[in-house]
This record gives structure tokens, C-alpha cells and sequence, in this order.
């Protein structure tokens, strides 16, 4: 079988090891390519492994002897699903891989926006601790979290495992599932609404969906408490961005942690980045070495699973 990785670097910038992917049949590795170098790299692959790089319906229409496509993530909106299944392509996902990374980052970010370790790390460096009055200095005042609310927009694994480790702070649970639940000692299930009105810290963890687009929006913002923040690890179309900024320049709420934005990387002219009271990462709380190498894991077991003829993890 003929392998064409078309955008490797995210997943492995060299830090792991392709020899398993290697040993299932001829296989060609980039760290990037555009839909013109796609068309021209898997003329003839049988298997195509992607990440990022999309494959869509002219693509598969220049590429006859294609049988399979991996996506090396959870989300496979990069292919086009309904041509595929047109075409006789399989394609299959990795459902689960960086549970724990994305909910330690979604806790990282939490505890920025209420101790500002990194804020106060800074401001030493700068000299103000030196200059100080008393032997005691912070640039801003830290929330204790014990007692406080964590609402939980989407209850699947990430969202769990947050509030697993929330928990562990002392934090109450609240959360909104898509699926009706009954309340436990352990979490409170509500609706959005309503996490929205009472949480302390609202944190996202629900796909992308028709439904959930632009969830986080001015009605939903203006509902908040003024000392709520919001984390979100899940997509960024989740958020209307001018609405956010907005709410946080003029502190309708008291911060905001990003890991995710609706166009990545971002337009200059987003206003999230430069925002009050806004901390924003390069989407990266997934990319731990540990996460990397179990989703390098699973996609070689669904290839491998696809040339052995038990197909795993098939999204089309």
C-alpha cells in the first residue's frame, strides 16, 4: 500500500517515531502541503493521513486509486465526508487521545486568570518586587477557588475529566449535557441558560455544531456574572469574538482563557489576542508528547485495522 502523510508536522515535529507507519506499507511523509502539492503527492496512494490539510471532493475526484483516509484528530470537517462515501473511501477518526492534556490546559488557564502566576513571574523580572514597600507584592488580587461554580458547557470526556480535576480544588459542579441527566452529590445538571447565570467559571467543551455556533454570544455574555470567566479548549466558532472583546474591555466579566480562535491562526485584526483581561494560546493544549503519541497510536491501528479488513473508528 502506498502512504501519503500530507501534514505531519503538528502531530510529530520529530520528537516520535513514523517506523510502525512505516512498516504497514510504502510511505511518503510531509510536514505540509497545499491542496495543489495534496493532488500532486498521493497521485497514486491508496492511503491518504491527514491532519489539518483538507481533502475534498475535487481532490478525491483526481486521486482513483484512493481507499482510505485517517484523520489524525477527533474532528474530520477536513474531509468531505459525502464524496467520500461516494467514492467507495473509508475514513476514520481518533475519537479520543488528549482527554487529560486538554482538561490539565483548560485548568491551566483557570488558574492563570486567578493566581496570574505567569502576571506576577513577569513583574518580578521587571524589578517591582525589588522596589517594593512590603515584603509581600502582587499586581492583582488571586480568587481562591475552593466553593466557587465551574459550569461545564458539553459532558463528555474532556468536560469530565475537568471537572474531575476542578473538583479536587474544591470546586461545585454545574454542568449542561445535550443528554437529559439527573442531578448527583458530584455535579448539578442544568441547561446552558442557566450556567450562564450562576457559574463562577464557565469552561466549553461542546462540538462545533449548527446549534452551538456562536453559543458564547452579547445576550449570553450580559447574563454572566461581572467575576465570571470563561475558559475555552473546545472551537472557536463557539464564540462570538467582537462580542467577547467587547464584554472584557469594558469588564462586563472578569477575564477570559483561550486556546481556540475561529480563524487559526488568527487574522490581525482579531480582537481577542489584545483584549483585557484575556490570555490566549496557539491551540495547543492537545499537543502534549503523551497526547501526540497516542493519536500517532491510533491512527496506525485504524490503518492497520482498514488493511486487515475490520475498518475501526469509521466516520464514512
Amino acid at each position: 500500500m502506498k502512504i501519503v502523510v500530507l501534514d505531519g508536522h503538528t502531530l510529530n515535529p520529530g520528537d516520535l517515531s513514523w517506523a510502525e507507519l512505516e512498516a504497514l506499507g510504502e510511505c511518503s511523509i510531509h510536514a505540509r502541503s497545499t491542496l495543489e502539492e495534496s493532488a500532486e503527492r498521493a497521485t497514486d496512494a491508496e492511503a491518504i493521513i491527514t491532519n489539518k490539510a483538507p481533502v475534498t471532493a475535487d481532490l478525491m475526484s483526481e486521486l482513483p486509486t484512493l481507499k482510505y483516509v485517517g484523520v489524525t484528530a477527533t474532528g474530520f470537517n477536513i474531509v468531505d465526508v459525502e464524496a467520500a462515501r461516494a467514492h467507495g473511501i473509508t475514513v476514520t477518526n481518533v475519537p479520543a487521545y488528549g482527554t487529560r492534556s486538554v482538561a490539565q490546559h483548560a485548568i491551566s488557564l483557570l488558574l492563570e486568570l486567578t493566581n496570574h502566576v505567569g502576571r506576577n513571574s513577569r513583574s518580578v523580572a521587571s524589578g517591582k518586587w525589588v522596589t517594593a514597600e512590603d515584603w509581600c507584592f502582587t499586581e492583582t488580587a488571586i480568587t481562591e477557588l475552593d466553593q466557587l461554580t465551574l459550569g461545564i458547557i458539553g459532558w463528555g470526556r474532556i468536560g469530565q475529566a475537568t471537572a474531575e480535576i476542578a473538583r479536587a480544588l474544591g470546586m461545585k459542579i454545574m454542568a449542561a449535557s445535550r443528554t437529559d441527566r439527573d442531578s448527583t452529590d458530584e455535579v448539578q445538571f442544568v441547561d446552558v441558560k442557566t450556567v450562564f447565570a450562576q457559574a463562577d467559571i464557565i469552561s466549553l467543551h461542546c462540538p462545533l455544531t449548527p446549534d452551538t455556533d456562536q453559543l458564547v454570544n452579547a445576550a449570553r455574555l450580559a447574563s454572566m456574572k461581572r467575576t465570571a470567566r470563561l475558559i475555552n479548549t473546545s472551537r472557536g466558532q463557539l464564540i462570538d469574538e467582537a462580542a467577547l472583546a467587547d464584554a472584557l474591555n469594558n469588564d462586563r466579566i472578569a477575564g477570559a482563557g483561550l486556546d481556540v480562535l475561529s480563524t487559526e491562526p488568527p487574522k490581525p485584526d482579531n480582537p481577542l489576542p489584545s483584549a483585557k483581561n484575556c490570555i490566549v494560546t496557539a491551540h495547543n493544549a492537545w499537543a502534549s508528547r503523551a497526547a501526540r503519541q497516542r493519536l500517532l497510536n491510533f491512527s496506525i491501528a485504524n490503518l492497520s485495522a482498514f488493511i486487515s479488513g475490520s475498518p475501526q473508528n469509521v466516520v464514512s
